[in-house]
């Protein structure tokens, strides 16, 4: 069951080597992360009926590493995330521009939202377990969606998934117990282990630990930076703290001078982007001076 390989990416991407570099608001160039692009977007604006929610924004999620898309609210941070899996397609968002996962061209003409969503999961903000459905039920769900029935496949992806979740020692005896029965922060990792068992390139984490108290949320972070051994990650946080914990590179978006449109204002590698950012209104708001 494993996903495509990656292939050639898109040359605009590209340092010499082949390296994934990205651009910020003022044609600065982050310093290039080794194994390239696993996803790579390319003026990508999003908009909504007449209103353009965000624009023009250019950035590389490096291979196997945490990318941290911070910003104040309203400024676009979880509409470029959702525009990589193609979750705006079911309400009426509008996406210009091209994203890349690996080779894969997510809004050609002939590419299938489905096709994406394997290759790319998706961790929201709130636990959302299946609530009808037990524990194990939950995590192979997107495989049996999928066409998978073979009963050996379903288990070892499961244990495979719920292991690489850190939950397994947890619900190993428990496995047809409701996931509701879980707390919080275990049903978070339940979804996480949901979205790992396709064996997704990327994964996608729109403030996975805002709901939860500080013990569950050090574990999540943990987990992610477990995860990024293997999977890509882009993490939205609004922590400041957790962005410098647990991500190699970020990504800080505001609201352009109209006040409607958000904008990629710098990318680049976390410590730098955090103690020597290049733009003035970054360093503002990674200092508290403002938002």
């Amino acid at each position: 069951m494993s996903t495509e390989a990656s292939g050639a990416r898109a040359a605009g991407g590209r340092g010499e080597r082949g390296d994934a570099v990205s651009g910020d608001a003022n044609g600065n160039r982050a310093e290039a992360a080794p194994g390239g692009a696993a996803v790579s977007l390319r003026a990508v604006s999003v908009s909504f009926g007449r209103h353009r929610v965000v624009r023009d924004v250019t950035l590389d999620l490096p291979a196997k590493r945490v990318t941290a898309l911070v910003g104040p609210s309203g400024c676009g941070k979880t509409t470029i995330l959702r525009a990589v899996n193609r979750l705006h397609d079911d309400t009426g968002g509008r996406v210009s521009g091209q994203v890349l996962v690996g080779d894969l061209d997510v809004y050609a003409r002939d590419t299938r939202p489905e096709l994406v969503r394997s290759r790319v999961g998706m961790v929201f903000q709130r636990p959302n377990p299946f609530p009808t459905m037990s524990i194990f039920d939950n995590v192979v769900a997107g495989l049996r969606l999928n066409g998978v029935r073979a009963k050996r496949v379903l288990q070892e992806a499961a244990e495979a998934a719920l292991h690489q979740a850190a939950l397994w020692d947890l619900v190993k005896d428990r496995l047809h117990a409701p996931a509701l029965r879980l707390s919080g922060g275990q049903q978070q990792r339940l979804c996480i282990a949901r979205a790992l068992a396709v064996e997704p390139e990327v994964l996608l984490m729109d403030e996975p630990c805002s709901a939860l108290d500080p013990i569950a949320t050090a574990k999540i972070e943990e987990l992610i930076t477990h995860l990024a051994a293997d999977v890509t990650i882009g993490l939205v946080t609004h922590n400041m703290f957790q962005a410098t914990r647990v991500s190699h590179y970020t990504a800080f978006f505001l609201l352009g001078e109209d006040r409607a449109t958000g904008e990629l204002i710098e990318y680049g590698p976390t410590p730098q982007l955090f103690h020597d950012p290049h733009d003035e209104r970054t360093r503002a708001y990674v200092s508290g001076e403002v938002g």
